[in-house]
């Protein structure tokens, strides 16, 4: 059940990422949002790079290998999932309205569905390694949340 979910999750992240391309309201040329969004993607390549090759998976499971909670893992336990929000709520934010406003909530929705499913399958396959690791590191926003 938690694989659909994660899915599910993914998905909506996904739409409304696309939902906001679509209306015009993803990117800006405003000088904040652009650096907004170039710091998303650096974050994002940053993580990918440090998670390395092990894969990525439409469901949330965990791959082979230890836990890493180095590089921008160190500060936010989900930085590909933070990137992703920060790009999605920098676009929607120099668009503002509701439904651009609705969009971005829906990506937010997303991948908070994604990391409840994705943090049970890593709770059970690090256990205590896991609950150390969301003791000093927080979900999604730095020293917030």
């Amino acid at each position: 059940m938690g694989r659909k979910f994660s899915v599910l999750g993914f998905a909506a992240a996904v739409a409304g990422l696309i939902g906001l391309y679509t209306r015009g309201e993803l990117f800006d040329s405003n000088p904040v949002t652009i650096a907004l969004q170039v710091l998303a993607a650096l974050l994002m390549v940053w993580a990918r790079l440090t998670f390395g090759m092990r894969s990525f998976h439409a469901a949330a499971n965990t791959t082979e290998g230890e836990l890493v909670t180095h590089g921008p893992y160190a500060f936010v336990r989900n930085p590909i999932y933070s990137a992703a929000v920060l790009f999605a709520f920098a676009g929607a934010g120099a668009h503002l309205n509701p439904v651009s406003a609705a969009l971005a909530l829906l990506v937010l929705g997303g991948m908070l569905v994604r990391i409840h499913f994705e943090e049970q399958a890593l709770r059970a396959t690090y256990k205590d390694a896991y609950a150390a690791y969301c003791q000093r590191v927080k979900r999604l926003l730095p020293f917030v949340f």
